[in-house]
């Protein structure tokens, strides 16, 4: 068990759950400085788990400095836990965990068809949907470190835009919310590591477009199959299943 922001406990994610599990591995020495982590597919066998689950803990760790991961080579151990914990909060857990990004998917493939068939009801232009367009476009290197924050700000903030042009405000606080989530340290971890190329920046940048241009036109049904063909885009680039 943990706490949330406002001190109520709640169930520790799978994720999180499998952090423990490798973060004791290293502080105990059972994974030593600079060891490379077995494989995902065999972490998931060990703990019992989804692959997609293992790949959010070790972004977890690698957000808090005991991991690195090298791009086709695999993680490894860069610290002990005491060596990187701020003073006074050696324990995990001091602060509230990020929500589980494979969670945040499920969530948004079940309610954004829905909220993009109520923007549909007022087609119409929205100039900063169009700049969000315009901005993701012009995006050449995603690893570089401003390019990368402006596609997470811009990225995010095109879907709740889009969910603006419903002009329903219970619909806008959701958006907020989804919006917040993708905001959040984990999920820009396992979004940067999956997607780091210009082509598919740009194939992102095409289904943006289709989606958009779907909800001026007031095509609801081809609004709610582009949002959902390119949120299962995204689950498979950052939390593929084999």
């Amino acid at each position: 068990m943990s706490t949330d922001a406002n001190g109520v406990f709640r169930p520790k994610q799978v994720y999180e759950q499998v952090a423990d599990e490798i973060r004791r591995a290293i502080d105990e020495g059972t994974l030593a400085l600079g060891s490379r982590l077995p494989a995902e597919r065999e972490l998931a066998k060990r703990f019992n788990v989804s692959r997609p689950a293992v790949r959010e803990a070790i972004g977890a760790l690698q957000n808090e400095g005991l991991i690195a991961t090298r791009q086709g080579s695999g993680s490894y151990v860069t610290a002990p836990q005491w060596q990187i914990a701020p003073e006074g909060q050696a324990e995990f857990g001091a602060h509230p965990a990020d929500m589980s990004p494979v969670a945040i998917l499920e969530v948004r493939m079940m309610i954004e068809p829905a909220i993009i068939q109520l923007a549909c009801r007022h087609p119409a232009r929205d100039l900063q949907a169009e700049r969000y367009l315009e901005q993701m476009a012009g995006i050449r290197d995603i690893n570089d470190p401003q390019q990368q924050l402006l596609w997470s700000d811009t990225d995010r903030l095109f879907h709740r835009q889009i969910a603006y042009m419903s002009r329903d405000l219970l619909v806008m606080k959701l958006a907020d919310e989804i919006a917040q989530s993708m905001d959040q340290p984990l999920w820009k971890r396992l979004r940067d590591d999956g997607i780091y190329e210009p082509k598919r920046i740009q194939l992102y940048v095409a289904e943006h477009t289709l989606i958009y241009d779907s909800v001026v036109q007031g095509d609801a049904e081809a609004a709610s199959f582009y949002v959902r063909k390119h949120l299962e885009r995204v689950r498979a680039d950052i939390a593929p299943s084999d």
